[in-house]
């Protein structure tokens, strides 16, 4: 019997050699099944299971078969593998007996569920990435599944800007061992983990490997040169840090303030200073002009100065 009681529900594991391959396989059956349900269900999942590995690939594979391969070869080596694999569980239904070809049809069952674009956008990158994985590591069907799927438009924009004073009333009421970090966010503009990564040299933070595979410096500004040199490296966690930030933007009435949105501040403020887009973005360091493009209504002052100049 392959299932057991974990946290008041059974629990459905699969993990054997079959066909001299190393077969994982794991789900959290519904809450309220009782033993003959559960028992019931293993019989039949281990039964397909085995005919699919087996008896080896089938004519017409199946999402599942994709799903296990991803979930015994890939997950593993993921940073949040362990995340995905219970995200593909939870939408076993979704996919469950459906071909590999069929993978649009998962889509249209995802995307009819009450969740919000975001998560149905992920939900289904998850099993597309499964599909790939087993078509171009494993030759799991004769072409590429996701190729004609068309995922979830998210719009990841935010517009949410706060000023030096409303940065330093947050930072008051801080605990004392964030509020450096929130002020180093407002005059920096640098992201949550590259002010981790960050180190020091010449007045400036160096960030070694930045989210665009790049190094940069960011010059100091001269209100947070003394606590820079203090507390950077930093010498608390992230969850710290994301913690007493968020109590304090809760005191301060500044709930919909993320501590990205102090990154985003940064922009706004050079903006309204008259800085140009060009050296906002490196700043920020942005790579593609695109991505601070989201930025360019806030320079309709500079643009106006400009226009006043023609003639």
């Amino acid at each position: 019997m392959s299932v057991f009681k974990s946290k008041c529900r059974w629990r459905f594991s699969f993990n054997r050699i079959v066909n001299g391959q190393r077969i994982r396989a794991t789900k959290l059956l519904p809450q309220g099944w009782t033993a003959q349900q559960a028992d019931d269900f293993d019989k039949k999942e281990s039964a397909k299971i085995y005919s699919q590995f087996a008896l080896g690939v089938n004519e017409t594979p199946l999402i599942d078969q994709a799903v296990l391969l991803y979930i015994q070869n890939r997950c593993p080596h993921l940073k949040y593998g362990e995340g995905v694999i219970r995200q593909l569980e939870a939408d076993h239904q979704h996919y469950t007996g459906k071909l590999l070809t069929q993978l649009t049809d998962v889509s249209i069952s995802i995307r009819k569920e009450n969740v919000s674009e975001a998560t149905k956008r992920n939900r289904i990158a998850y099993i597309r990435a499964a599909c790939r994985y087993a078509y171009k590591h494993h030759n799991l069907g004769d072409s590429d599944p996701a190729s004609r799927l068309t995922m979830p438009k998210v719009n990841n924009q935010r517009h949410v800007y706060i000023e030096r004073k409303d940065m330093l009333k947050i930072a008051k009421v801080a605990d004392r061992r964030v509020r450096p970090y929130i002020r180093i966010a407002f005059y920096s503009g640098m992201r949550m983990g590259e002010i981790f990564k960050a180190t020091i040299q010449d007045d400036c933070f160096y960030l070694g490997t930045t989210k665009n595979g790049q190094p940069r410096l960011v010059p100091i500004h001269s209100k947070i040169l003394s606590a820079a040199k203090k507390y950077i490296p930093v010498n608390i966690g992230k969850w710290t840090l994301h913690k007493y930030y968020t109590r304090a933007k809760k005191l301060t009435g500044y709930d919909n303030v993320t501590f990205h949105d102090l990154r985003h501040s940064t922009a706004s403020a050079m903006i309204n200073s008259g800085v140009d887009l060009y050296t906002v973005g490196a700043v920020l360091g942005h790579i593609d002009p695109t991505s601070t493009k989201r930025y360019a209504h806030l320079s309709t002052s500079t643009l106006a100065d400009a226009i006043r100049k023609i003639g």
